[in-house]
């Protein structure tokens, strides 16, 4: 069936496929080149928090509990350094922060009038910057029955995928360089600005992209700790009153 103007085509399998179909359809998507990355990046979270005096129990719990690796990582250091537990609890509450608009945003594709709620708060808990850019460029195309269990299956092999990466690195991090672990920690905000530009839909979302690049070193030397929420609010609201004057000229 061809699509109505403005419609995205869904795909193939689509055509009388169930919920269960999607699910699995789901599983099969997530091994993918984002997907990998991740993985990578949580193979040097592991070798981080043995690093640290954590058990290989305490770091899975970790990855199971914040499920997003710069809260994961603050949480992490801030052991390590002994700090106090208020101290540490604000400290990735401000890091993790920056998902809330990200979930707001999804929430919407993922409600169907199908799925419990208890399925729907365990969706937005399992919401990473992978999970959302992967998610935002496969839903929309999707019917609305079938975007709930596709996201289901897409997670879950995720969330396992990262599980095991996370115990992988710790079991290998006395053969990882300290150097190689941060480096493959690194590559999540790499990839992340990357897929910004890549899904940037507009003058403003590029624009927003840049001034953030700029700002953002600045910031981390001058603010560090708010540096990243900082970056964000400002870069936004400044690409979007530079486009607002400019469109109003």
């Amino acid at each position: 069936m061809a699509a109505k103007p403005g419609e995205l085509q869904a795909p193939e399998w689509c055509r009388g496929a169930s919920r269960k179909d999607a699910y699995y359809r789901g599983v099969m998507a997530a091994p993918s080149v984002p997907v990998i990355v991740v993985l990578a990046t949580f193979v040097g979270f592991g070798a981080l928090a043995e690093g640290a005096g954590l058990t290989m129990a305490q770091a899975v719990f970790v990855t199971v509990s914040v499920f997003a690796l710069p809260g994961q990582v603050v949480l992490v250091d801030q052991i390590a350094q002994g700090t106090a537990l208020f101290s540490t609890a604000f400290a990735v509450t401000l890091t993790s922060v920056r998902l809330l608009p990200l979930t707001l945003s999804l929430m919407p594709y993922l409600r169907d009038g199908i799925t419990p709620r208890w399925v729907e708060f365990i969706f937005a808990h399992m919401l990473a910057i992978t999970m959302w850019i992967e998610s935002m460029r496969r839903l929309p195309q999707l019917p609305e029955r079938l975007r709930s269990p596709f996201y289901g299956g897409f997670v879950s092999a995720l969330f396992a995928g990262i599980l095991c990466a996370t115990a992988l690195g710790f079991l290998l991090s006395g053969q990882v360089p300290q150097e190689i672990g941060a480096g493959l920690i690194f590559l999540t905000p790499i990839y992340f600005f990357l897929s910004l530009i890549a899904v940037s839909k507009s003058h403003i979302d590029l624009l927003a992209v840049a001034i953030g690049a700029v700002l953002g070193p600045v910031l981390f030397v001058m603010t560090p700790g708010l540096d990243l929420f900082l970056t964000g609010l400002i870069g936004g609201t400044a690409a979007y009153a530079l486009s607002y004057w400019w469109n109003s000229r």
